[in-house]
């Protein structure tokens, strides 16, 4: 493999100088292809090249003497790029950069080498890299390809445990969840839950997973196991092992988590709230992603959940599958076990292709907790839910109430917020603190207004928006973090604090105040003293 292509994978130039990219991208290759504008056809045809081949990099923007011309960089015109790659056929792993030379906006589009498998065409052909030329694979040499690439999901593969000795509940629960009469064998074999052989049929790794009473007995660690750590040391103080059937192991994880976390209890007047510290449906869908899509070929490493004081983690064996990486993840999606993620659908534990992610990323958005973060190093994807959140839980509850109320829409949870700490909002603050466009920011606060809920002062881009006298304000803490920050090192100018002191001075829920006590640790402010239960914060003179 060439070592321009290694160091274009791994960072493609950002800001090269005219002469820098001449030098690196003097004219097309076999890993190097110039495309003026953004034509469909011919973008599709290099990334199946590439993908086929060794990989490499379609640079849009670039005339074809290689001379940078400038192209649309903007959000519509990467999603566009997007839509290309995704209407080839497994494409394999690629990524969108922008550039810049001497003031002219490109677009890489980098192509990663396939590591298992083929990207087609829509229209059937595959292609392979030669030269600079995307060519089509016919005849003997298309046969060859083939047959080296030839995938066979694992999934799909056979286990030593006959369909007879298949759980009959399980049996009748896997049709009833597909809609099939009871043991309908052919229905089996058409997913590929088991296989024929002679007069014997056989479970698959797919079917084992769903129709054992215990799928780690035949496949290793086919199984979720919990830790749950009181604090930020190694040691676990709870360990669980969630086994059984795939749609049990979700439903009992997912009910353990929840259950342990428990929830959050406000009192706002006469009224008693309770919120999730996690959505349900974001911990089932990220435990369910984690089964459906971990690499089953590894038996010696169980899915993983660990639950912390600030965020519950969630790790799958195996990288995520081609084409999605961190980046496209909300533009591209694939199964890497096509017939265990359909199976679990049928269970209704998981969502539909493409929308699992984006339901975890809005539903942590909707509740005004921190988003989520999502790792792949190479070898586990990792899926941390933080249980922190911009705002107290005090603030969540008052206006979870509001909104309930029906007065206000879930998108102006956080600006009532923020006039409930004192802020004053324009259309420009709005725009800066939800992302959204001038038009979106003003149909959001005039929501407000006419609900009584701000008052405006001033006219066109002057108004200015306040909280409207009278409204019930939550109680929550002082907004800035150096007013919270300076109430805790009072508290422990007095003798040594803990969490729960710190949360009762602040009004912070337990992740916030642990978060803020870190924060100040790390800025030598504090220091910690004993573990667990016993952990107290002291002032560092105190501890000398």
């Amino acid at each position: 493999m060439a070592k321009l292509a290694r160091r274009l994978w791994a960072n493609p130039p950002a800001h090269p100088t005219l002469a820098e990219f001449r030098t690196d991208f003097p004219h097309e290759s076999e890993h190097v292809e110039f495309k003026q504008g953004v034509s469909a056809s011919k973008i599709a045809e290099a990334v199946a090249g590439f993908s086929n081949s060794s990989g490499g990099v379609v640079w849009v923007g670039v005339g074809p003497d290689g001379r940078p011309v400038g192209t649309n960089i903007d959000g519509e015109a990467q999603a566009r790029l997007h839509r290309v790659v995704a209407a080839v056929r497994d494409a394999g792993r690629y990524s969108i950069e922008a550039a810049h030379v001497e003031g002219r906006p490109l677009l890489a589009l980098v192509v990663h080498p396939r590591r298992e498998g083929y990207a087609q065409l829509p229209d059937g052909r595959v292609l392979a890299r030669r030269g600079a030329m995307n060519a089509p694979l016919l005849g003997a040499d298309l046969v060859e390809f083939l047959q080296a690439r030839a995938l066979t999901r694992f999934e799909a593969t056979r286990v030593d445990v006959e369909l007879d000795r298949a759980s009959a509940d399980r049996r009748g629960q896997l049709s009833a969840a597909w809609g099939w009469r009871d043991d309908d064998v052919q229905r089996l074999v058409e997913h590929r839950l088991v296989v024929r052989d002679g007069t014997s049929t056989w479970l698959t790794v797919a079917g084992a997973l769903y129709l054992l009473d215990d799928p780690a007995t035949e496949l290793g660690k086919a199984y979720v196991e919990i830790f749950r750590y009181r604090d930020d040391s190694a040691l676990e103080d709870r360990r669980e092992e969630i086994r059984g059937p795939l749609n049990d192991q979700v439903e009992r994880a997912t009910k353990w988590v929840v259950d342990d976390l428990g929830r959050d209890q406000v009192i706002l007047g006469t009224h008693r709230i309770e919120l999730d510290r996690l959505p349900v449906e974001v911990l089932r869908e990220t435990i369910a992603n984690a089964v459906a899509h971990r690499v089953y070929e590894d038996a010696r490493r169980p899915v993983r959940i660990e639950v912390r004081p600030t965020s519950v983690r969630v790790t799958s064996p195996g990288p995520l599958p081609e084409p999605v990486t961190v980046a496209n993840m909300r533009e591209q999606n694939a199964a890497r076990n096509v017939e265990v993620i359909a199976t679990l659908r049928r269970f209704r534990l998981a969502e539909d292709a493409g929308r699992g992610v984006d339901l975890i990323q809005d539903s942590m958005a909707r509740q005004l907790l921190d988003p989520p973060v999502f790792e792949d190093d190479g070898t586990s994807v990792t899926v941390t839910l933080p249980l922190t959140s911009v705002v107290s839980t005090r603030e969540r509850a008052w206006v979870t109430e509001i909104e309930a109320a029906g007065e206000i829409r879930r998108e102006d949870r956080l600006l009532l917020i923020q006039a409930a700490r004192g802020g004053e909002l324009t259309n420009r603050s709005v725009r800066g603190l939800t992302g959204w466009d001038s038009v979106e920011a003003r149909a959001s606060l005039r929501r407000l207004s006419s609900a009584g809920l701000l008052v405006r002062d001033g006219e066109r881009a002057g108004a200015r928006y306040r909280l409207a006298a009278g409204m019930n304000l939550p109680g929550a803490a002082p907004a800035r973090p150096s007013d919270l920050e300076a109430q805790v090192l009072r508290l422990a100018g007095e003798g040594p604090i803990s969490n729960e002191q710190a949360r009762a001075a602040t009004g912070l829920d337990r992740p916030q105040a642990l978060a803020l006590l870190r924060r100040l640790v790390e800025q030598g402010r504090l220091e910690v003293r004993g573990q667990r239960r016993g952990t107290r914060y002291v002032l560092p003179e105190a501890g000398s």
